[in-house]
């Protein structure tokens, strides 16, 4: 930061079960390093009294697990700041400049809704392709415009996130990054992804939740039937179902997959707002047309 300039805000949410007694007090000390911001960070107890927490951070105790969105939309409602962190708390940032240059990205660029850094085994410097929010993501290091984010460390402009309604709260987990990427790429802002910020994550599998491929497969379809023009829906369902059915090879998981499309497509969704045919347009030439 420039001599003299304002220190910019950053409300932080944080969720916990209690169930990270290493991570979580690791997670929590990179973020008090930080430098050049002003923090308020608010840890959530999602259905728990949050443990191990520092002095001086806020707590919002849950009296159950309402998931991970919601979690995060609580804990966003309590959080006071002109930018949004959301921060898994088995992470942990590896510089105390982190958050001020994703500020900084964020403040050259009026458009920019968010900022994605790039996530990082802190043992093996793994990048998961999951973690990086482009097609193509065979190299993690490309930076660029990005349609989606890696919701579980992100960077979002508060005024943009507001408008875009926050986290889709009843999906409880998965896809919700895609949700609200869309709606805030709806506002006419974009995303961006930055490789040369590193934010350090263990590399765990998704599928070790034993509700993955039910809640996976249901979201995806909820997020097409929310965000989607009519005819586009189709191609977007049948686009993911080959390339899903493609890549599973377990019977079991196939099953519970396809009960979670028709859980899906019974409704559920919420409110439908769909998105412009310019923000289609836009979302294609970024690289990423709407029906992957």
């Amino acid at each position: 930061m420039s001599s003299g300039a304002v220190c910019p805000t950053v409300g932080v949410v944080v969720l916990t079960m209690n169930d990270r007694p290493d991570e979580f007090p690791r997670a929590m000390a990179s973020l008090l390093a930080q430098k050049d911001v002003g923090l308020d960070v608010v840890v959530v107890g999602n259905g728990c009294r949050p443990e191990r927490v520092p002095d001086g951070v806020r707590t919002v105790e849950l009296p159950e697990n309402v998931g991970i969105p919601e979690g995060r939309n609580v804990g966003a409602s309590e959080a006071e700041g002109d930018y949004l962190f959301f921060f898994d708390n088995d992470a942990h940032l590896p510089d105390t400049g982190t958050l001020a240059r994703l500020v900084d990205e964020l403040r050259h660029d009026p458009r920019l809704a968010y900022v994605q850094p790039r996530i990082s085994d802190p043992v093996t410097g793994m990048t998961l392709r999951r973690w990086v929010p482009r097609l193509r993501a065979s190299d993690p290091t490309r930076p660029g415009t990005v349609t989606v984010m890696a919701e579980g460390v992100v960077m979002i402009r508060r005024d943009a996130y507001d408008r875009a309604g926050g986290w889709p709260g009843h999906f409880y987990l998965f896809h919700e990054g895609v949700e609200l990427a869309w709606r805030l790429w709806d506002l006419g802002c974009t995303g961006r992804y930055v490789p040369d910020i590193v934010v350090h994550h263990p590399a765990t599998d998704p599928a070790r939740h034993d509700t993955f491929y039910r809640l996976n497969a249901r979201n995806r379809v909820w997020v097409a039937r929310r965000n989607l023009p009519l005819p586009l829906i189709p191609l977007n369902l049948a686009t993911w179902c080959l390339i899903t059915l493609w890549r599973i090879r377990d019977r079991q998981a196939i099953r519970v997959t396809l009960a979670g499309f028709r859980e899906g497509l019974a409704g559920g969704h919420g409110l439908r707002r769909p998105m412009s045919w310019r923000t289609v347009l836009r979302l294609t030439k970024a690289g990423r047309p709407p029906v992957f």
